[in-house]
């Protein structure tokens, strides 16, 4: 468990939970979800002497689920928001032990870096003067973020216009931010694996062999796709609760909440565009793989089409040697020393007419060489 006071002038870590907090201060709870599990009425001695009050049970389940959706519900005292992370990571819970390290790694399908994403839920508790942030075990983007918030302090100290997080409100919006910016980041990679894998697709002479990978980053993408959905409703319930919200000392007055809404509709932009690349992503993969039949469906059209040009040429031989082959008595040229060269110059001559107009005709051309 990491405790945070954070003032105007800077933000400390400190070392354990306090009973008060002084005037235009507020605090940051950050702890894993088996901490969480095993320090919950430790915590909600906490709350209860810092926020006047507790988390409700069901709260208190949605936070050690580690199987919950994103979503957002709300309390006359604080507001609950469950995140869905997406970031390179191991999930580190059992549904039976929640909060535990997994000794073993969850085995993905897909290309390397879908097996990579985590997206383990991040529970979020918004009071007036405290949050409270329940995360799976080795969650670096939380890290991350208390080293930068320390670090800001320095810079602030120094720089002037560089303002840390005035309320619990606008801390849980920049470590939301953070974390969908973390995929943005994975985006990238993930991009590049996908277009190698269309390459591969497109090739006229190539045989794609990575059929299960490339199925597999499909179900990938499209769960993916359903977790933005739940980020990006969680947010929009979010913006529509804040606009219900009084202007008051603890969110910064009318200045405040609006930054506040404005920040939020940032994060909201964010998981858009989270949304659309995924769904590009996807649509890509779709695409690929139809143009990849078709390409393979017009290979066997131009093989069959020169199979079939082939047969046509041969069928007057044939019916050529078949006359000759007839048991009659008497066929002109059949006793005559030239009968044989006259058959195979028809032949000949037949084949090489047939061939010509055929392959003026382009029967006889593959569609993949003019290319």
């Amino acid at each position: 468990m990491r405790i945070f006071r954070v003032t105007p002038a800077g933000a400390s870590e400190i070392d354990s939970l306090p009973t008060s907090l002084a005037a235009q201060s507020y605090l940051w709870i950050a702890c894993g979800r088996r901490e969480f599990e095993l320090e919950q009425a430790r915590i909600q001695a906490s709350l209860q002497a810092l926020a006047g009050t507790t988390l409700v049970d069901l709260h208190l389940s949605d936070l050690l689920n580690n199987q919950l959706p994103s979503h957002y519900d709300y309390t006359s005292k604080y507001d609950i928001l469950v995140f869905r992370r997406l970031a390179a990571g191991q999930s580190e819970t059992d549904l039976a032990h929640p909060g535990e390290v997994l000794t073993q790694s969850i085995k993905r399908s897909g290309p390397p870096v879908l097996r990579r994403i985590d997206t383990s839920p991040v529970g979020f508790a918004v009071f007036d003067r405290v949050l409270l942030t329940v995360h799976p075990a080795g969650c670096q983007v939380l890290d991350q973020y208390a080293t930068r918030l320390l670090s800001s302090t320095a810079v602030a100290s120094r720089v002037t216009g560089v303002h840390l997080p005035p309320g619990p409100a606008d801390l849980m919006l920049r470590i939301v931010n953070q974390m969908v910016d973390g995929y943005l980041e994975l985006r990238r990679e993930l991009t590049r694996q996908l277009d190698h894998w269309q390459s591969e697709l497109l090739q006229p002479k190539g045989r794609f062999s990575n059929w299960s990978s490339l199925l597999d980053a499909r179900i990938s993408l499209h769960q993916l796709d359903e977790i933005c959905e739940d980020q990006r409703s969680a947010i929009q319930d979010w913006i529509e609760s804040l606009s219900t919200w009084e202007p008051n000392e603890t969110n910064g007055g009318q200045r405040g909440l609006e930054l506040l809404k404005v920040r939020s509709r940032d994060v909201l932009e964010h998981i858009e565009r989270v949304v659309h690349h995924v769904r590009r992503l996807e649509q890509n993969a779709e695409t690929a793989v139809q143009m990849h039949f078709s390409a393979q469906s017009n290979r066997t059209n131009d093989i069959m089409r020169t199979l079939t040009a082939l047969t046509a040429i041969f069928l007057p031989l044939n019916l050529i040697a078949g006359i000759f082959g007839m048991n009659f008595q008497f066929i002109p040229l059949l006793h005559q020393q030239t009968g044989f060269w006259w058959a195979i110059g028809s032949m000949a001559l037949t084949a090489v007419v047939l061939g010509i107009l055929f392959w003026r005709k382009r029967y006889l051309v593959r569609t993949s060489a003019g290319r």
